[in-house]
């Protein structure tokens, strides 16, 4: 297993180790113990699954304010999304900034997304499925989330300006209007 660093401190890359044969492949997909030898203490109690019919579905930004937030392992299990983490940590360097990665079947890269930055991706295939990991349940007391074309943000999503979008996130506000209660280094 392969942590990368990303240029938003928390925000980690992980590549599995793939062990094939003529038979298919074998992958551990968590280790607790790899990330704690990293620095990553989580203790996750719930896994998600989400399916999406079409392609230029985009789900997000979401994320859950304290004490509720949560931190996410995210990845793709069937077709290709486009993953994204906004740093919403008041005070942070990097606030307001994003990193994206794609996900995919093929690839079978994993996004962690630590609790202080909102997550969203879009569908680059039809009929695709997402899977993670958090560490908090969901609350709806505390769900909130980020327009998705919000300018002072400025993700460059692949597949353009026109996705197919829930109500919720249709009239999610943008960064200055969002509540967040997240302070870098704590």
């Amino acid at each position: 297993m392969k942590l990368t660093t990303t240029q938003l401190d928390g925000v980690i890359i992980i590549e599995p180790t793939v062990h094939g044969d003529h038979r298919g492949w074998f992958m551990e997909t968590y280790s607790e113990s790899r990330l704690e030898s990293e620095g990553v203490d989580i203790t996750f109690v719930q896994d998600n699954h989400s399916f999406s019919a079409a392609k230029g579905t985009l789900r997000g930004l979401h994320y859950q304010i304290n004490p509720k937030a949560q931190t996410k392992m995210v990845r793709c299990t069937r077709g290709a999304i486009y993953d994204v983490a906004v740093d919403i940590r008041k005070g942070s360097p990097t606030f307001g900034q994003w990193v994206g990665v794609e996900l995919s079947e093929e690839n079978k890269k994993q996004l962690l997304v630590p609790k202080g930055f909102a997550h969203g991706f879009m569908t680059l295939m039809e009929n695709t499925e997402v899977q993670y990991k958090v560490d908090e349940v969901y609350s709806k007391e505390h769900d909130r989330g980020i327009r998705w074309n919000d300018s002072e943000i400025g993700i460059q999503w692949p597949l353009g300006t026109e996705p197919i979008l829930s109500e919720k996130d249709e009239i999610a506000p943008l960064l200055g209007n969002a509540e967040y209660n997240f302070i870098y280094g704590e």
